[in-house]
């Protein structure tokens, strides 16, 4: 399970042996079995110093040739942002840690995960609402009243336990300020890791959309965050016919070609009007209120830049307006 001891470990290295040696392995698959034709277009674009790659996000693997071409191309490595779910299998959560795949949480993913481990099962859909609603009430300092049996099981509020770093002990802390001071440190040291991944020359990679779908979906506000806070330059990147090659969950592709064209960067001088002028948590629920205005105007910005640069059937659909991900089943 993803928890806060793992996020404490994950090291960065600015050369990781763990990228190179998968690149190697699925460079056969690229070169020659069956063979991948991978095209990086306008890559003069890219700047000489760390910066957030926002690309949209086709299949499973899109970023695997990424990653690859941008190693053989420019020898640059990067930190890239994965759900906090991929990171319960314990193979995969070593694979992920070896890659540098830096793991995200939502309160939502808490709530789930931390419901699961004490009754076994996951939550329903009414009491998943009636627990988020407590939480996000009392994530912005409101009273936030708790569900009560039988909506929602004695139990979770009753059982002591300290299944992600941080203890809960029901008779001193109340449950919703517990999942929201888990919510807090973990997030803290999700930015900490970006700030490190930067500082070692390290490039941060990210699917501002946050779930896979084959047309480019609205983006969330987590990179707008995060670049505001770092003040590094945002390269758009659209990935084109990925999709093709990774039509199945195997990490070996099908021959195709996969194109990825570079935007102009988004210094963070670019994005004056939407500048934040005084120190703020990245994720707090008072930052996420008082600057919402600023990170979905960063955040438009990058989904209308990443659709300029995709082929038309990859192009964000008018008609959708959100992600089409809900409930629980997203978080296990």
């Amino acid at each position: 399970m993803l928890d806060l001891a793992r996020l404490e470990r994950l090291k960065l290295v600015r050369r990781p042996l763990s990228q190179r040696f998968f690149g190697r392995l699925l460079g056969a698959n690229y070169r020659w079995f069956p063979g991948i034709e991978l095209l990086f277009e306008h890559d003069e674009r890219v700047p000489d110093r760390p910066v957030f790659f926002a690309m949209n996000h086709t299949d499973r693997y899109n970023y695997f040739p990424f990653q690859y071409k941008l190693w053989k191309r420019f020898d640059r490595f990067t930190a890239t942002w994965v759900k906090g779910k991929y990171y319960e299998s314990r193979f995969l959560a070593a694979f992920m840690e070896n890659m540098l795949q830096l793991p995200t949480v939502s309160r939502g993913y808490l709530i789930t995960r931390d419901f699961v481990a004490v009754l076994g099962r996951t939550p329903t859909d009414q009491e998943y609402a009636l627990l988020r609603t407590a939480v996000d009430a009392r994530a912005v300092g409101e009273a936030g009243e708790l569900p009560s049996p039988p909506d929602v099981p004695e139990m979770l509020f009753r059982k002591a336990r300290n299944p992600f770093g941080i203890p809960y002990d029901p008779a001193e802390a109340d449950y919703a300020d517990y999942i929201c001071e888990l919510f807090r440190a973990m997030m803290a040291r999700f930015v900490e890791l970006n700030s490190e991944a930067v500082g070692i020359g390290l490039d941060l990679l990210v699917f501002p959309q946050g779930t896979r779908s084959k047309r480019l979906l609205p983006g969330h506000s987590g990179l707008a965050q995060v670049a505001l806070h770092l003040k590094i330059p945002i390269v758009p990147v659209g990935c084109n016919g990925s999709d093709k090659v990774y039509p199945g969950g195997s990490p070996f592709g099908k021959r195709g070609r996969i194109a990825y064209r570079f935007g102009e960067p988004i210094p963070y001088e670019e994005l004056e009007p939407f500048h934040i002028h005084e120190p703020y948590a990245p994720f707090s629920a008072k930052a996420e209120r008082e600057y919402a205005v600023q990170f979905k105007g960063v955040s438009d910005l990058v989904t209308d830049r990443i659709d300029a640069l995709l082929d038309p059937e990859y192009q964000r659909d008018p008609d959708v307006v959100e992600g089409i991900e809900h409930g629980t089943r997203r978080f296990v």
